[in-house]
């Protein structure tokens, strides 16, 4: 069963509309939409064409160039250079992948509070402060445990793959390609 997304309609003059209210909306409308998990669609009113990505990375930049920013000098340049590189098509799956586990790790940790407190509002947010005050090294040390174990897995998925191509490869004697340790041990007969 699909569900079917939120349609807004982005014109030449830069003007959303919201196809479901049938009114005009802003890009921080369509960030609370998101903020909601409202699936949505942005579209070019002329040409048809799916610009979602587009416009939600326009709400990533203006948030980035707020307040405080998320990602790094060394993130962005680091995205920057995976574009192009034999390895981006894995990138975009990696990176959903680790978002999805820290939003399950978020939520679990949100379910205890609330068997704790309750669902006050107001006492869940001192205490998420609170507690990422106290707790924000220890946090911190998990997550950096957590991505050097991701980081790990992603570096052996990756010498494998090598190491496979290497073997199906090697009886096209490429000329540039430098022979594995294995094969100065075994030469070809």
């Amino acid at each position: 069963m699909s569900v079917e997304k939120r349609v807004i309609k982005k014109y030449p003059n830069r003007r959303l509309y919201d196809t479901a209210t049938s009114s005009y909306i802003t890009l921080g409308d369509v960030k609370q939409l998101v903020l909601d998990n409202v699936d949505i669609q942005v579209v070019d009113a002329k040409t048809h064409d799916d610009i979602t990505r587009g416009v939600l990375l326009q709400i990533i930049l203006e948030e980035e160039n707020g307040g405080s920013p998320m990602f790094s000098y060394e993130v962005l340049t680091q995205f920057i250079r995976f574009y192009g590189q034999a390895m981006q098509g894995m990138m975009g799956p990696f990176l959903e992948k680790n978002l999805q586990l820290f939003t399950q790790l978020q939520s679990r940790m949100q379910e205890q509070a609330k068997t704790i407190y309750g669902d006050n509002p107001m006492v869940n947010a001192k205490m998420w402060g609170d507690f990422l005050n106290f707790q924000g090294p220890a946090m911190q040390n998990m997550m950096t445990s957590y991505l050097d174990q991701s980081t790990n897995m992603f570096l052996d998925m990756q010498n494998r793959m090598q190491e496979q191509a290497r073997t199906m490869f090697s009886g096209f004697g490429f000329p540039a390609y430098p022979p594995s340790r294995d094969d100065d041990k075994n030469p070809p007969k």
